[in-house]
């Protein structure tokens, strides 16, 4: 049924296409304008689509397609390989159109291959970002990590201190025992 399913958004697609398709823009900051109507489920819908068409479910085992996806990280890091700092500040204003371009095609390979492999894997990604953001709220609490770069081992224990309200004198102030490792 799902497959049904797909297959009928996949012809509304392209019934619509180019009613509301997304042109590309020439403009840097019109690149950085997300459109919000373009979704995680109507990327993979698409992607789905492209892989049917061209029969390729046959070589899209989830690990073909994560082995895949590290190969397209490592071309997308290639894009900032050699590069200053200076050369790669937020918005890349030392960049050209075209190093913009190329970086926004590898991304995209980046995003599809992930889209691909959450597919064959049967994750809905969406699902699962929001969850971890969740989590990550939790593990990184804004009122302890403000502007900190540190991994959230280094202040858990002023969490735990400040959600119960302890300080480490208020503890037994006797070392803990730990077994000996031999």
């Amino acid at each position: 049924m799902s497959q049904e399913n797909d297959r009928k958004r996949a012809r509304e697609d392209d019934e619509n296409e180019g009613q509301d398709a997304v042109q590309p823009a020439t403009d840097s900051r019109e690149n950085a304008k997300w459109d919000a109507a373009v979704s995680l489920e109507a990327l993979r819908a698409k992607l789905q689509e492209f892989a049917t068409e061209r029969n390729w479910d046959q070589h899209h085992e989830p690990r073909n397609l994560a082995l895949a996806l590290v190969g397209e990280v490592g071309e997308l890091c290639e894009c900032f390989q050699w590069k200053k700092d200076t050369e790669c500040l937020p918005g890349l204003p030392a960049w050209s159109e075209q190093d913009k371009d190329h970086l926004g095609e590898e991304m995209s390979d980046v995003l599809l291959y992930l889209l691909r492999l959450s597919d064959r894997c049967g994750i809905n990604l969406a699902a699962a970002a929001l969850k971890k953001l969740g989590k990550n709220a939790q593990k990184y609490p804004a009122h302890l990590v403000n502007g900190s770069r540190s991994k959230y081992t280094a202040y858990q224990d002023q969490s735990k201190e400040q959600s119960t309200g302890t300080q480490d004198s208020d503890l037994n102030s006797a070392p803990a025992k730990r077994p000996r490792v031999t």
